[in-house]
């Protein structure tokens, strides 16, 4: 496995660390669907997160969060979608980023919620 595929997976676990001390329920790691494919769906009552996590370990210009594109986007909330019918949910859905910027200087958790919304 490549470095970046490593440091993605590393990225994955401290944000299911992260939601879990936030009190989230994770539900689904690495959930496809079609072409898409969500990291985490975690619960915390009767919210649904779909969860896409972004990690990098260079503090580059472009925030973390405005790499998820428009393509990424409408995967996701079809995923989502998917996600709630198959499983029969009565949830609001609500679509998140979880951002990790970490190298020798730097560790940083963000998680924004209600990252974007679908129509």
């Amino acid at each position: 496995m490549g470095k970046h595929n490593e440091f993605g997976k590393e990225g994955e676990k401290i944000a299911v660390d992260f939601l879990v001390k936030e009190g989230y329920e994770i539900v689904e790691r690495n959930y496809r669907y079609l072409k898409a494919e969500v990291d985490i769906i975690a619960q915390k009552q009767d919210i649904l997160a779909v969860v896409e996590v972004r990690a990098r370990s260079n503090d580059q210009i472009i925030p973390i969060a405005e790499t998820v594109t428009s393509k990424k986007i409408k995967l996701l909330v079809a995923a989502a979608n998917n996600y709630v019918t198959e499983n029969e949910l009565e949830v609001e859905v609500r679509f998140d980023v979880i951002t990790i910027l970490k190298n020798r200087k730097i560790f940083k958790v963000e998680h924004l919620k209600s990252a974007f919304y679908h129509f």
